[in-house]
C-alpha cells in the first residue's frame, strides 16, 4: 500500500477523493489503455519516422506503456497532443512561473481504497491505495499523465505532484457513463466514439449493440466493399462516418420491432450482420463504376443512410422471388431493377447528384429513399 493525504467527498451519495499523487506514482500505479479496433488506415512508415526523427518524446519506449482492450473506452491516443504537452511540461520547467498540470485528473480503481480520518476531520485523512502496477486507470486526462510519464523516462519529472479525484466505487457501466458525460458535454467527443461506448458497454440496449456490430463487421471484413472505408471512432481515410450510419440502422431495427413483433426483430437480428455485408455486396456489383469511381458519391453516409432505409423493401422484395431474402445472390436478384433504372449516373457527385444535394442533406437522403423504393415496385 502506498499512503497520500487526501479529502473524501461525497455528492448524492457517491463518494470520491481529492489527493495528490507524483509522477513516481503515477509511473508505479497507472496503466494507460486505450479502446483497439481494426480496419483504419495504415500509418505511412516514412512520415511516422521523420515526425518521431523531431519529437523529444521516446515513443518506442511510450508506446510500451499503451494497450488496447475491447473493454477499454478511452480513444487511441494523439501523438501530437502528447508531443505539445511534453514541450509545455519543460517550458513551465524552465520557466518555474507557472504549474505544468494545474487541474485535476479523473481516476478510477478497481480495487477499494482505505482511507483514514485524521483526529477531528472526518473528510480529512490518508488515503492508502494497494501498490500494484496497472491498478489505476485513466478516465480523463490521459495525454497529460502520458506527457508526464515521457518526462519522467528522461528524469525530467521529479517533484512534480498531479491532482487527482480518484474513484473507487464506480462499476464498469459507471465509468464509462462518467466519461461520455464528460466528453460529450465538455470536449465534445467525436459521437462516432460514443455510439461505440452507448451501443457495446453504456445502454443495455440490443438495437444500438447490433449496429455497432454490423458497421464493424462492415469496416473490418476482408470481403466488405466498405472494408477500411468507416471513420470508426472519428478516424480513419473513408469518407463515412459511424455515427448517422449506426442511428439509421438503430431506427430500422426499432422499425422492424414495432411493425413485425418479438418474433420478426429476432430474425433480423439474428440475420443482420450477414444481410448487410451481402447487401453492400450486392451495391458494389449492381453500380460498379460509381462504387470504384473516384467522382461519385455512392459511400457518402447520405447514400448509405438511403440504403439502410431501404432495407425492408429489398428483404420484402427477395421473399416475393421466392428467395432467402440474407442471401447474396437473392439481394443482387432483388435490386437489379436499381442497376437497370437508376444506374451508376445517378451518383455522379457533378450530376443529379448534386442537384439534389440543393435541397440539403435530409433531403437528399429522403430523395433517393424514395427513388429506391419506387424502383422495386
Amino acid at each position: 500500500m502506498i499512503s497520500v493525504p487526501a479529502r473524501r467527498v461525497k455528492q448524492f451519495g457517491v463518494e470520491f477523493y481529492q489527493a495528490g499523487l507524483s509522477a513516481k506514482d503515477i509511473d508505479r500505479l497507472v496503466k494507460f489503455e486505450v479502446l483497439g479496433y481494426t480496419g483504419g488506415p495504415e500509418p505511412d512508415a516514412k512520415g511516422k519516422k521523420s515526425k518521431a526523427s523531431r519529437s523529444r518524446v521516446n515513443w518506442d519506449m511510450l508506446e510500451k506503456r499503451i494497450s488496447e482492450s475491447e473493454t477499454a473506452y478511452q480513444r487511441p491516443v494523439i501523438r501530437r497532443k502528447i508531443d505539445e504537452l511534453a514541450a509545455y511540461y519543460r517550458e513551465c520547467k524552465d520557466a518555474a512561473t507557472l504549474p505544468a498540470i494545474p487541474g485535476a485528473v479523473i481516476i478510477t480503481s478497481e480495487k477499494r481504497f482505505t482511507f483514514t480520518p485524521v483526529a477531528g476531520h472526518h473528510d480529512l485523512g490518508l488515503l492508502q491505495i494497494p501498490e500494484e502496477h496497472g491498478v489505476l486507470r485513466v478516465l480523463d486526462g490521459q495525454h497529460r499523465l502520458l506527457a508526464l510519464h515521457a518526462l519522467s523516462q528522461n528524469g525530467e519529472a521529479a517533484g512534480i505532484e498531479v491532482p487527482a479525484v480518484l474513484f473507487d466505487s464506480l462499476d464498469a457501466r459507471q465509468i464509462v457513463e462518467l466519461f461520455v458525460t464528460i466528453n460529450a458535454k465538455h470536449t465534445r467527443l467525436n459521437p462516432s466514439h460514443i455510439i461505440s461506448l452507448s451501443g457495446r458497454k453504456l445502454y443495455p440496449d440490443p438495437n444500438q449493440a447490433l449496429a455497432h456490430d454490423v458497421i464493424r463487421s462492415l469496416n473490418e471484413d476482408d470481403t466488405s466493399p466498405l472494408h477500411g472505408e468507416i471513420k470508426m471512432l472519428g478516424t480513419g481515410r473513408g469518407r463515412v462516418s459511424q455515427a448517422p450510419l449506426a442511428e439509421e440502422i438503430v431506427d430500422l431495427l426499432e422499425t422492424v420491432e414495432k411493425v413485425g413483433g418479438g418474433a420478426r426483430i429476432q430474425e433480423v437480428r439474428q440475420h443482420a450482420k450477414r444481410f448487410f455485408l451481402n447487401y453492400i455486396k450486392a451495391l458494389s456489383t449492381t453500380f460498379p463504376g460509381a462504387w470504384a469511381g473516384r467522382k461519385y458519391s455512392i459511400k457518402t453516409g447520405a447514400a448509405l443512410r438511403a440504403f439502410v432505409r431501404t432495407a425492408p423493401d429489398v428483404m420484402a422484395r427477395a421473399r416475393e422471388l421466392r428467395r432467402d431474402s440474407y442471401d447474396l445472390n437473392a439481394i443482387r436478384e432483388a435490386i437489379k431493377p436499381w442497376g437497370e433504372r437508376l444506374r451508376d449516373r445517378r451518383f455522379e457527385t457533378e450530376g443529379e447528384w448534386k442537384l439534389k444535394l440543393a435541397g440539403g442533406t435530409r433531403g437528399t437522403v429522403d430523395a433517393l429513399t424514395r427513388e429506391l423504393r419506387d424502383a422495386l415496385r
